[in-house]
């Protein structure tokens, strides 16, 4: 009996462990000492280099995600960027193989890419998909599961594939809603139309 209760109790106690590390969203994000009010984000999503993120209100950033802004990225208003995501500034596996084990020896390598990432108004970014350096992606964007994307989009593109190419626009998909619900108009046109 009183193993049995011993074991219990140890298991009551890893089981509390584990809880701490579960993924949960963090409510009112603190970001650079100001409070974003309507942003929420995983605890489970790395951010690295956080001063030279730009982080707008009404941002999802849910579990898993890597976002590396040491070359700059912005998230505009109300982007949702779902899980096991990679938003990249920098790329350095060319310079890696180039210079090997004296990597770390140089400046200004060969091969080393980076750029400034802008995630428009609104878009949504789909599951396991990889952003890279030098990307912008247009306001009310589509990005579909496991897309890969470099390059500039325009907005509201419907976007896919690996490497990513644009295959629809959002604003025909939208546009059967807005018929059904013409209350919603205005609230669309406050950010579409600008």
């Amino acid at each position: 009996m009183i193993r049995n209760l011993y074991l219990k109790f140890r298991q009551w106690q890893v089981t509390r462990r584990l809880l701490k590390f579960e993924p949960q969203m963090i409510y009112h994000y603190k970001h650079l000492g100001a409070v974003i009010p309507n942003t929420r984000i995983s605890n489970s999503t790395v951010i690295n280099a956080k001063e030279t993120l730009v982080l707008a209100d009404h941002v999802f950033i849910g579990h898993h995600n890597f976002i590396e802004a040491s070359n700059g990225i912005e998230i505009e208003e109300g982007v949702q960027i779902t899980n096991f995501i990679s938003i990249l500034s920098h790329s350095s596996h060319v310079s890696i193989r180039l210079y090997g084990n004296a990597y770390q020896q140089y400046t200004n390598l060969k091969g080393y890419k980076k750029g400034k990432v802008v995630i428009g108004k609104y878009s949504f970014i789909g599951p396991h998909s990889t952003i890279l350096p030098g990307t912008k992606i247009g306001k009310g964007c589509l990005i579909s599961a496991y897309s890969m994307l470099k390059g500039d989009y325009a907005d509201f593109s419907i976007i896919a594939g690996n490497p990513a190419v644009v295959i629809g626009d959002t604003r025909n998909m939208d546009s059967s809603y807005l018929e059904e619900n013409p209350e919603l108009l205005k609230h669309y046109q406050s950010w579409a139309a600008q």
